[in-house]
């Protein structure tokens, strides 16, 4: 998968004293909720996975909790406009930063499909498999597997959350969606009962912060991304946009499908922001 790279990463700004001491309170705080609630989690799917196999009408919500009080450990602005989907199907955002899990997760009950290296990340590897996480190799020569993947769970009930521009950004722009993994909503048994939610993603900059402040790309370390986030006063926000559901069986190929939800999350950017490529 590539990376993008199209712009050039803002300078951190410098940490003082008492952006340490934010680091330190933020970091414990946030870490301790995180990591306790995955041990709960842990334990409650001893529970949930004999009875109720891919089914979890327990362990999302410990999920939610967890993402819902990172905003409020953070002081981070968390809005939403829009509805949720009730129909069976997926989700479809652009992405910008390892800040998404968290805000697109507040609200949802959703289960990332993410690329498969992250599985071995410290940290966030064990949280992504503990929550459900589908990990895939963009490989062609997989994608039978990862269809046949994608349709038992979309039919377990599970909402499925694709990145389709296939890379995080500066957060300023939506790149042009891949329609690869689109194919798996054309499948048999599929095709006539799913629909597609695009959500937008939109970060604002701390007062007198770079605009791509959350963004996260390219070769940008996680460390020292995250000790950035962790220590800024004041904080910024992220606003969620739902669009309307697009029933599948509406357009007559992925193709066709990728282009209806790339531009209705491209819409809901700010002019100044929504530049494509």
């Amino acid at each position: 998968m590539s990376t993008w790279r199209g712009a050039a990463p803002p300078p951190s700004p410098p940490i003082g004293p008492g952006g340490w001491w934010r680091v330190a309170w933020r970091g414990l705080t946030l870490g301790g909720v995180t990591f306790g609630c995955l041990g709960v989690l842990l334990l409650a799917r001893l529970v949930e996975r004999p009875l109720f196999g891919w089914h979890r009408p327990l362990t999302p919500f410990i999920t939610q909790f967890v993402c819902r009080m990172a905003f409020v450990i953070l002081g981070m602005r968390y809005t939403v406009r829009g509805r949720q989907m009730r129909q069976r199907g997926a989700v479809v955002a652009n992405h910008a930063s390892w800040l998404d899990i968290f805000a697109l997760n507040a609200r949802k009950r959703i289960y990332f499909v993410s690329k498969a290296e992250v599985a071995g990340w410290p940290g966030i590897g064990w949280l992504a498999r503990a929550t459900g996480t589908v990990f895939i190799n963009r490989d062609r020569r997989e994608a039978r597997t990862h269809n046949d993947l994608f349709e038992e769970r979309l039919k377990a009930g599970h909402k499925l959350l694709f990145f389709p521009e296939g890379t995080s950004t500066d957060g300023r722009r939506v790149l042009p969606f891949k329609t690869t993994l689109f194919a798996a909503f054309f499948t048999e048994g599929l095709h006539d009962i799913l629909h597609v939610q695009p959500v937008t993603v939109i970060y604002t900059a701390p007062p007198g912060q770079h605009p791509a402040f959350y963004a996260w790309w390219g070769d940008m370390g996680f460390g020292e991304h995250l000790l950035k986030v962790l220590a800024a006063r004041p904080q910024g926000g992220v606003e969620i946009v739902y669009h309307a559901p697009v029933r599948v069986s509406d357009h007559s190929d992925r193709k066709a499908l990728a282009k209806a939800c790339e531009d209705a999350v491209r819409c809901a950017m700010p002019e100044s922001r929504a530049q494509g490529v």
